[in-house]
């Protein structure tokens, strides 16, 4: 934790705090202010339209998608919650209404992880590839769980309040989806 004038302030807090005036600055037209945003939050936009629409291309539209209705939209963003939340609501409802649109849903494959942002370099091809096969075999939410809070980076509350579901039921999925991954990482499989 921070100390910011005697007030004990945590790295999400600042975090949101930033991603706000940011919002609010992207709002007035301030195309810097949006390409720092942009920077920010990217990785879990792109993240999140991944783990839904599971087709890399579809994933990269809807993530550029989203940006351009957040600089459309800023101008009457009004600071109430979580700014990630309403950035990552927009990505989610345009995803959603992609995927009601073609009716279908395409298996994660290894030119989707290979158009996860640079926000992970440090993944091997290798280890990619395990992850890929592992994650392959989680069920949905699982993964969507797992990507959001490792890939994107969000905090489990942030990722409970954009899936919509209990932020005990987020932390079980999270853990047991790691336990999961780290038995087939193992050639343990619990099937």
């Amino acid at each position: 934790m921070l100390t910011l004038l005697g007030v004990q302030t945590t790295e999400e807090e600042i975090r949101s705090q930033e991603l706000e005036q940011l919002l609010l600055q992207v709002g007035r037209g301030d195309r810097e202010a949006f390409a720092r945003l942009y920077g920010l939050t990217r990785g879990a936009v792109y993240a999140l339209a991944l783990s839904l629409l599971r087709d890399a291309h579809e994933a990269q539209d809807v993530a550029q998608d989203a940006f351009v209705q957040v600089w459309e939209r800023a101008p009457s963003y009004r600071p109430q919650g979580s700014p990630m939340a309403w950035l990552l609501t927009v990505t989610r409802n345009l995803a959603l209404s992609r995927l009601r649109r073609s009716g279908r849903q395409t298996a994660l494959d290894e030119e989707a992880w290979n158009a996860i942002p640079a926000a992970a370099p440090d993944v091997s091809p290798e280890d990619r590839q395990v992850l890929q096969d592992a994650l392959a075999r989680l069920g949905a939410e699982e993964r969507r769980i797992i990507l959001l809070h490792a890939v994107a980076g969000l905090k489990h509350r942030e990722t409970a309040q954009l899936l919509e579901l209990p932020l005990s039921t987020v932390l079980s999925k999270y853990h047991r989806g790691l336990k999961k991954l780290r038995a087939l990482m193992k050639g343990e499989s619990d099937r």
